[in-house]
């Protein structure tokens, strides 16, 4: 028996452009140019960047091409109209046209405004033939773009130059360079009620876990949220523990760190309009390796681990470490020093607290303005600013020497660690601890501590133990955590993130 054909829904109530494109899904293109035109014309009012060209195919019907000025390839649009309207004919249907006529290398058959929607206004370009209830997406995304540039944020000796930039196609290109095999996955979502953004799940099949990736998916797909102009709004949305201070997934703009994560078994995610990707799970001990590790010869690389797992521990302890010692435990400080530094504190007015207080909050906000000023001049400021109102404080008697010098040392130990944001947590948490010391000593320290590591061993990132491999502890997996072992010697994916196949090295014969 024949199918009944599928009634045309009508299009929703009211003004147009005042709806989502969501409302948009089963409300079928027309067969007219006229009412295309006058539903195109009605969901645009006002948008001076939208072109609605008419014209008419070569002895052919009327027709009409649809398209973003600027985020089109303008050679591109004048190629296919030209093969439209003067070099060919006899091709009226949108299949003999797809076919048959158009120099585009994408092109697609559309038969609903929500696709047609998104595809223009994602850059490509939507052809309406007269008669004919299906249009023609061109894929001639064009427009200024960024170029690919050296990371700002990941900068390296040894390694790679390139980065992502605001592209989601080059970006994923720049991985797909990285690694070429079929088993290289890239899944779309659009998330974004008003923005649609376009974001990409990457991930290395027959490698990564099933239950990680039907995780990730299942976050992704639960976004409910307007729009999408960064990835940081994902970020939030899918972490695991949304109130605790410690980042719990990996940002990077360096496509060999996206790579070396996906092929360990690990998850990317990339938004379209930003450099920055997401890594997940990402755990502790991922804040102290960078990129350049695995470049270098391993001794090196295991050296500048243990560099930046102390430069952590000094970051977030020394001002408190200080605090409490000149404060409640004097006597654990040899007699010189301890005379140098009553000396030094002799004509100050605030006791040890206060003084720390007043340096790491001038450190911090010197620390912002030189990101925010214009680059030439935000180094010299951060540099020259915190020598000067360093110098200036000391001999104004507000803050000691010596506070001055913990707080700098504080400083450059918290610019060791590869991973930004989590260098912002060090420093968030160094407040309270000082606050604990200057009122419990060494033993407000030690509860500090103490809770900051509970904390760490209770936060999972997508079902992976944040402290994993050492709790719970995973023998063969430590051959890159405080140590990076050469590379002949890890031959296996790290067993914690549940790859299915954990093999790296084919064993020698």
């Amino acid at each position: 028996m024949p199918t009944k054909a599928k009634k045309a829904k009508s299009l929703p109530e009211g003004r147009l452009d005042h709806h989502s494109i969501d409302q948009f899904e089963d409300v079928p293109i027309r067969s007219t140019i006229d009412e295309n035109n006058k539903i195109m014309e009605e969901l645009f009012k006002d948008s001076s960047d939208i072109v609605l060209r008419k014209f008419e195919i070569e002895n052919g019907p009327k027709a009409m091409l649809c398209y973003v000025d600027g985020m089109v390839t303008t050679s591109a649009v004048d190629d296919a109209l030209k093969a439209l309207m003067i070099l060919e004919g006899n091709a009226f249907t949108v299949d003999q046209i797809t076919e048959q006529t158009l120099p585009v290398a994408q092109a697609s058959k559309i038969q609903f405004f929500k696709e047609l929607l998104t595809n223009l206004l994602s850059g490509d370009s939507v052809l309406f033939v007269d008669g004919q209830d299906t249009a023609v997406c061109l894929g001639l995304r064009g427009g200024i773009r960024r170029s690919v540039a050296e990371p700002e944020t990941e900068t390296v000796v040894r390694g790679p130059r390139e980065g992502f930039n605001e592209h989601l196609r080059t970006n994923t290109s720049l991985v797909r360079s990285k690694i070429k095999s079929p088993r290289l996955k890239m899944k779309s979502f659009v998330i974004g009620t008003e923005t649609q953004t376009n974001v990409i799940l990457t991930y290395m099949a027959g490698i990564v876990d099933p239950r990680l990736l039907e995780e990730v998916e299942n976050r992704l797909s639960d976004i409910r949220i307007d729009g999408v102009l960064e990835s940081g709004y994902i970020e939030e949305f899918i972490q695991d523990q949304g109130y605790s201070p410690f980042p719990q997934v990996q940002t990077t703009e360096r496509p060999d760190t996206v790579a070396a994560a996906i092929l360990e078994g690990r998850v990317a995610i990339m938004v379209d309009g930003t450099p920055f990707a997401l890594i997940a799970p990402f755990g502790f001990w991922q804040w102290l390796q960078a990129s350049e590790d695995y470049y270098e010869r391993f001794m090196a690389s295991t050296l500048l681990r243990w560099l930046r797992l102390i430069s952590l521990f000094f970051a977030l302890l020394s001002p408190a470490l200080y605090i409490a010692v000149s404060t409640y435990h004097p006597e654990m400080i040899p007699t010189n020093l301890l005379l140098s530094i009553a000396a030094s504190r002799e004509a100050i007015p605030f006791p040890a607290v206060v003084e720390a207080l007043i340096m790491e909050l001038a450190f911090e906000a010197l620390r912002e303005a030189g990101v925010r000023l214009p680059r030439i001049v935000g180094q010299a400021v951060s540099i020259l600013g915190a020598l000067v109102v360093g110098q200036a404080a000391v001999q104004a008697g507000i803050v000691s020497a010596a506070m001055v010098i913990v707080v700098s040392m504080t400083g450059i130990a918290s610019f060791t660690l590869p991973r930004y944001n989590a260098s912002i947590s060090i420093r968030m948490l160094r407040f309270p601890l000082m606050l604990l010391a200057s009122v419990f000593g060494l033993l407000g320290i030690m509860i500090g501590v103490m809770v900051i590591v509970g904390h760490l061993s209770k936060i999972t990132t997508f079902g992976v133990p944040y402290l994993a491999p050492v709790t719970p502890l995973e023998v063969s997996d430590l051959k890159d955590v405080m140590v990076r072992a050469p590379w002949w010697k890890m031959n296996k994916r790290p067993k914690y993130l549940g790859n299915r196949n954990v093999r790296r090295q084919r064993p020698q014969s």
